[in-house]
């Protein structure tokens, strides 16, 4: 039998409201949100229950939080949803993506000012003619953090795709591109549409891993062949997103 000094956790993340400082990054995977945590000082692991481990600590002073999501919005939006209601209202997420531009390769990063709603999930929270943007604040933060380490990015719209493989049906990925949008990930709509609805500000830098294989062929695609480019714009990434993240103001 429960007493009233027990916390009560939130499904899946098993946190508890009031767990998690307001700053938060997300990133899909659990080890990397691990390897996160050890750039904080006085790191603390709150929980790890299936795709969601979170991690709390003191980054600059600042008390931060990670967590992991997944990949697909579907669990990512349960995680998103119940770090609102544990106390986290700036949120950044760091994590890889194909290129779609000739211009945005392997080893690149691209800030989200926004995301295509391709994911099947956000359109059952709210009308698809509801726009998944970036906070404004976090996005000149991280452009912020990426100039004061010298780190060139690239900035724009990402599709935020429910499918990684393609299927029989054909694909939108070459209508986009053509449109403009800079990559392909998997996550990105759901947490800014989220975010919106609550009033927590947001956005995602993301490390291209290669270009998105709608466009060269599943067998032209190879997440390995960026190399240490990849794995140097993914640590890159996570400095500019905690750099940018104890910046954004709150208020």
């Amino acid at each position: 039998m429960s007493t009233a000094s027990e916390k009560v956790l939130l499904p899946c993340i098993h946190v508890a409201e009031g767990d998690i400082p307001p700053r938060v990054l997300v990133c899909g995977d659990p080890a990397r949100a691990e390897r996160i945590s050890r750039r904080f000082e006085h790191p603390v692991c709150l929980a790890q229950n299936r795709e969601y481990w979170t991690y709390s600590g003191v980054y600059q002073g600042v008390p931060v939080a990670v967590t992991s999501h997944g990949v697909g919005c579907g669990g990512a939006a349960i995680a998103f949803e119940s770090l609102w209601r544990a106390g986290a209202r700036a949120v950044i997420r760091v994590g890889t993506c194909g290129g779609m531009q000739p211009e945005v390769t392997a080893g690149s990063l691209v800030i989200a000012t926004a995301a295509c709603r391709e994911e099947g999930v956000t359109e059952k929270m709210i009308p698809l003619s509801y726009p998944a943007v970036s906070d404004g604040e976090t996005v000149a933060a991280l452009s912020q953090a990426a100039r004061d380490r010298g780190i060139a990015v690239h900035k724009g719209i990402v599709l935020t795709q429910a499918l990684f493989y393609p299927g029989f049906l054909e694909s939108t990925v070459k209508l986009y591109a053509r449109a403009g949008v800079k990559a392909m990930e998997n996550e990105a709509a759901s947490l800014l549409v989220v975010s919106s609805l609550h009033g927590v500000k947001a956005g995602a830098i993301l490390a291209v891993d290669a270009p998105a294989f709608e466009l060269v062929g599943v067998d032209g695609y190879s997440q390995t062949a960026g190399g240490a480019n990849v794995a140097q714009a993914v640590e890159d990434g996570i400095d500019i997103a905690l750099d940018a993240l104890i910046r954004i103001p709150l208020s």
